[in-house]
């Protein structure tokens, strides 16, 4: 009885002890399980992570190389804007040097304007005293003209010279007095005395054609104008233009008279002008 008992507890005690160990296994694989579905969670946020570090890097990788090309694009513009800049100064600089010249030659043709005014305004005066001092001499015979700002007078060799001669005639003084007057009184004056002839042609002595005739002409007019009139040699200048600058037809009587005459040519005073071209 005492042996029955015995097998019994023992097998109580090993059905107890098979119990526990059960339960204790039970809960080691249930803790197994939640550890190994935490590490799995823990894997999955891992890799979730890690995807999204590359992502990160990846856009990092994009914003860097954007900012690469914005730093490059923004030094491009202000290389530009320097030389945008650089060219405004020189455009600045243009415009100022030419604003300055526009300036310049505006003074500069004040200047020409007023001495035009004042050379035209000075040869009508001259033409006035020409034609005051001529007075009643023939209109026919002797032209006052001003052309272009030239003033030509035109006197015919039949108040001067004999037809076919170059020494003057009795009424050569009268006329060559008054124009002479009038030169005499105007000491910046400069002139020129023309020959001209028609022409038929000529020989005589000495003067082979209407070349040496028209020449002694206006050598002979500016010896006189020296001599007796006292104009200063320096002043005068004497030309001979034969027959080729007619101011009429030679196939007539009237024309080849007309064509026969001696022209005093007031020169122009350049040297204002030129002194005007110096200073600009």
């Amino acid at each position: 009885m005492k042996l029955v008992y015995l097998l019994a507890m023992a097998v109580g005690v090993s059905t107890l002890s098979s119990c526990g160990a059960k339960k204790k296994l039970l809960q080691a694989e249930n803790r197994y399980s939640s550890l190994d579905s935490a590490y799995r969670a823990l894997q999955n946020d891992l890799a979730a992570c890690e995807d999204s570090s590359e992502a990160y890097k990846r856009q990092i990788g994009s914003l860097q190389q954007d900012l690469t090309e914005k730093k490059i694009s923004n030094d491009r513009m202000v290389d530009q804007l320097e030389r945008m800049s650089v060219i405004s100064n020189s455009q600045a600089e243009s415009i100022q040097k030419s604003l300055e010249n526009i300036s310049g030659k505006d003074a500069y043709i004040r200047d020409l304007q007023s001495a035009i005014s004042r050379k035209d305004s000075l040869t009508m005066n001259l033409v006035m005293n020409l034609k005051g001092a001529i007075g009643n001499l023939d209109d026919q015979d002797i032209n006052i003209k001003v052309d272009k700002g030239v003033v030509y007078i035109d006197i015919s060799d039949k108040l001067l010279f004999k037809s076919g001669d170059y020494k003057l005639t009795g009424r050569a003084p009268e006329v060559l007095g008054k124009v002479a007057k009038v030169l005499a009184n105007q000491p910046h004056i400069e002139f020129m005395v023309e020959g001209h002839t028609d022409n038929v042609p000529y020989h005589q002595g000495v003067l082979l054609d209407n070349w040496d005739l028209s020449v002694k002409r206006a050598t002979t007019i500016v010896r006189v104008l020296q001599t007796e009139y006292g104009i200063p040699p320096a002043r005068m200048t004497a030309a001979g233009r034969s027959e080729y600058v007619p101011v009429a037809t030679n196939d007539t009587g009237e024309g080849r008279a007309a064509n026969r005459r001696t022209r005093i040519v007031i020169l122009p005073e350049l040297d204002q002008f030129f002194k005007l071209l110096e200073r600009s």
